[in-house]
């Protein structure tokens, strides 16, 4: 199965996923937070560098609730959507 290249935009959101986990993760060691989430570090990092910038949605819930973030919240951060639509995710 071939996959279809990822877009600007996705390539973004990914880049703005890592950046708002990485921040949110603080102090912690990427090892104490992975495996809180049930993930390899090596995962992590990929997501946390933009190197797997379309993890999969539970995947996100996990790392959400390790670092302590909201759905919301990461979804507000990371959309890269029309002023409406970003306001309908701040509301």
């Amino acid at each position: 199965m071939v996959r279809t290249p990822l877009t600007p935009q996705e390539r973004e959101r990914g880049e703005r996923l890592g950046a708002l986990l990485r921040q949110a993760r603080g102090d912690r060691s990427m090892v104490e937070v992975a495996a809180q989430a049930g993930l390899s570090s090596e995962t992590l990092r990929k997501i946390e560098t933009g190197r797997a910038p379309t993890p999969a949605f539970f995947t996100v819930v996990a790392l959400a609730a390790a670092v302590g973030l909201r759905l919301d919240e990461v979804a507000a951060h990371c959309v890269i959507a029309e002023p409406e639509v970003q306001a309908l995710l701040s509301a």
